[in-house]
This record gives C-alpha cells, structure tokens and sequence, in this order.
C-alpha cells in the first residue's frame, strides 16, 4: 500500500459532525472586571461615615495627659513633670488622638480641641471677659481649632494665607491669648467653640 495514499473518510463521522452543526466562533474574552461577583466588590466607606464613629472614653492615665495638654504643657513638660519618659507620653498622647478621631499628625491645640469638645476634660474657668468677634475672627478661630497646616487654616478662614499670620495675630491680642493653644482652651471656656454631640460617645466603655 502507498504510504501517501489518503485514508477513506468515515461517513458516519462526517454526517454526525454535520448534523451536530459547525462550531460557533469563540468571541472575545470577558474583561477580568466582569467575572467578579458584584456582591463580593468592596463598597467605598464615605469620609463623613468615619467622622460620626463613636469616641473611646479616656483612661484615668491618659486623662490625666489629656488634662496637662489642656493646661498648655508640652510633651517634654508633661514627662518632666509626671516622671515619664517622653516615648510614653508620645504613646498616650498617639491613644488620646486614635480613641477622640483626631485627623492625623495634627497639632497639639486640634488636640486639645478634641479633647474639650468630646468632653473627656472640662475647660478651666476664666475670669477674662469673652470678646466680641466679628464673622471673619469666628471662622479663623475655628480653623485654627479644627486644621494644622497653613494653608489648610486659611483654606478653612477663607482669608488670602499671605494675610493668615497679620490675622492670627490680631485675634491673638484680641483674645489675650498667649498662643493657638491657651486661644482654643479660653474659646471652650467661653463657648465659643460647639461640643461634640453627646450620642457619639460610648456609654459604659470605660477601659
């Protein structure tokens, strides 16, 4: 037999593929986004839905930091003066910002901002009478309150940031305010600046 012969062709299997029909063309792969089950996505979590978590009361250690940063000591004075290291008080002072929502690596007067407006710490009395400030000196006394970089405070003051020093410093002298933090302490103590609405705090979570 001649090895190039060509071999019958079984027309049992030729009638059975075309009764079967010809194959359908293969279209394009799914794009990977399209297999994923939607319910498996990861919903994005809305800022404003962080910002309404509920507080961590403070400890009696790390009330007792909170209460020095509101007397205006600085980290190295409260370790001075309590006979800590000045990691540990770094590290309570870390827990004060995490458990009260503190926005990150912010000031020490957004802190105490914090602190006074969750009511973790009463602001001391005073005897200075309140000023009267203008719309402009309110919105900068919050910004100072609630922002720490420049910019972001005169973003928030809606003044030029080139006039944001000359008006610090009016609203400074206005007050009689040493610097931005005894500046936040005093408007607390004067009401000037809101709380935090009391259902954000957790009742019976002390540690």
């Amino acid at each position: 037999m001649n090895p190039r012969a060509r071999r019958p062709v079984d027309s049992s299997r030729r009638a059975r593929a075309g009764a079967a029909g010809p194959c359908p063309p293969r279209g394009p792969a799914a794009p990977l986004s399209e297999t994923v089950n939607p319910a498996e996505k990861e919903t994005p979590v809305p800022l404003s839905m962080t910002t309404s978590a509920p507080i961590t009361p403070l400890n009696p250690a790390e009330h007792r930091v909170a209460r020095q940063l509101v007397d205006g000591l600085s980290t190295r004075e409260i370790a001075a003066r309590s006979g800590l290291s000045i990691h540990t008080v770094r590290e309570y002072v870390r827990v004060i910002r995490q458990s009260l929502h503190c926005p990150p690596r912010c000031k020490l007067q957004v802190v105490v901002h914090f602190v006074l407006a969750s009511g973790q710490v009463a602001p001391p009395a005073t005897e200075r009478p309140a000023p009267v400030l203008n719309k402009a000196q309110g919105l900068l006394l919050r910004a100072v309150a609630e922002h720490s970089a420049p910019g972001d405070v005169a973003l928030a003051a809606r003044i030029a940031p080139v006039g944001l020093r000359s008006a610090l410093g009016e609203l400074l002298d206005k007050t009689g305010a040493d610097d931005v933090t005894q500046l936040v302490v005093l408007a607390h103590a004067w009401g000037l600046l809101g709380t935090r609405p009391a259902d954000t705090v957790e009742s019976g979570a002390a540690r």
